[in-house]
């Protein structure tokens, strides 16, 4: 699995590509803050797979998914799963909602940051 930085994942979200971005994180946390564009697939679901797999025309194609900092191990054991299941474009953006905001770029929901 490759890895993102904030600055790789907004030129991914901003490009000409639609790429899913996928916050694995529980829909509470997903409702308070968000990377913006992103959707929320919660890696606890027990058909997870299946889920991001509707967000994908086939599972060559690039899928980005995130957490809620770097010390939440989320996306990567995400990453890892769908690697096991045949995904080959997954990428990580380890650094996660929190990196994102740190990074200065706006996130979305309930908890809403802009960057300053």
């Amino acid at each position: 699995m490759q890895t993102l930085t904030a600055e790789q994942l907004r030129r991914v979200i901003e490009g000409p590509q639609r790429v899913p971005v996928i916050n694995v994180l529980d829909q509470d946390s997903y409702e308070q803050k968000h990377i913006p564009e992103s959707v929320s697939v919660p890696l606890s679901e027990p058909n997870f797979v299946d889920q991001v797999d509707e967000q994908v025309s086939n599972r060559a194609d690039p899928v980005v998914v995130y957490c809620a900092s770097s010390s939440c191990d989320a996306s990567e054991r995400a990453a890892e799963k769908l690697e096991r299941a045949g995904f080959t474009g997954v990428r990580d953006f380890e650094a996660g909602v929190e990196g994102w905001a740190e990074a200065g770029y706006r996130l979305e929901g309930e908890g809403e940051s802009r960057p300053n």
